[in-house]
């Protein structure tokens, strides 16, 4: 990872355009090519950011940017759409690099991993004819918690939280995009399942064709009664 600190002015372009003007900032440039622009607060979130499979260079300022005392320039682009990030850096405060290795991924506690089990067990709760393939279905990027298969054969990854929010759906969303490059799953699509979910994490999951599935643990427990429902 490439963790730069630096003076610098963001511009987005894609299918939205977003500028961010001259301010310092944490710019992070990750093993897999994605890079965030972060700030010294909003926690998690970054201001702006380009998702996997982009490719940045690093090129000279054009005239009229070095004039403004722009010293270097990153480009972004997306490998898949005409999404482009430039970053214009005016001041390098600080430039390092570190290899982290190979994450272990999330340790889930105990009432995530127990609802994984139980849903996977029980799995036509998410539907008539839901098949599992198998549990903690391993990406480059991490395991996605289930993967299944609807009453279609259509393949379906199921990201589980005890509390659903937004970080949760960028997960699943990352996930996806990774999953949908291999022709022998592809198409695939989400669901996103929590004991709560958060509206704003709904929202966005459902802007992205993810469906949310709220859990109920106790009932959950108890489906092979046939007394209790998910819902």
């Amino acid at each position: 990872m490439r963790v730069v600190i630096a003076r610098c002015s963001v511009d987005y372009e894609g299918r939205v355009t977003a500028h961010l003007p001259l301010a310092t900032r944490l710019l992070m440039v990750k093993a897999d090519g994605s890079v965030l622009v972060h700030s010294d607060g909003g926690s998690y979130k970054p201001l702006n950011w380009m998702s996997p499979p982009c490719a940045m260079t690093e090129i000279a300022p054009e005239p009229e940017e070095a004039a403004a005392g722009v010293v270097a320039v990153w480009m972004v682009r997306h490998t898949k759409t005409e999404d482009r990030l430039r970053v214009r850096l005016h001041e390098i405060l600080s430039d390092t690099a570190h290899d982290l290795g190979i994450d272990p991924g999330l340790v889930k506690d105990g009432v995530e991993a127990h609802l994984q089990a139980l849903l996977a067990e029980h799995i036509t709760t998410l539907g008539d004819g839901f098949a599992l393939v198998r549990r903690e279905y391993m990406t480059a990027i991490g395991p996605v918690d289930i993967l299944c298969r609807d009453a279609a054969g259509v393949s379906v990854a199921v990201e589980i939280k005890r509390r659903g929010e937004i970080d949760g759906v960028e997960q699943l969303t990352r996930y996806l995009e990774l999953m949908n490059r291999d022709p022998h799953l592809a198409p695939v699509t989400g669901i996103f399942a929590a004991q709560q979910i958060k509206p704003q994490a709904r929202t966005l999951a459902e802007d992205r064709g993810i469906r949310c599935v709220v859990l109920d643990y106790d009932a959950l427990r108890g489906l092979d009664s046939g007394e209790h429902r998910l819902f």
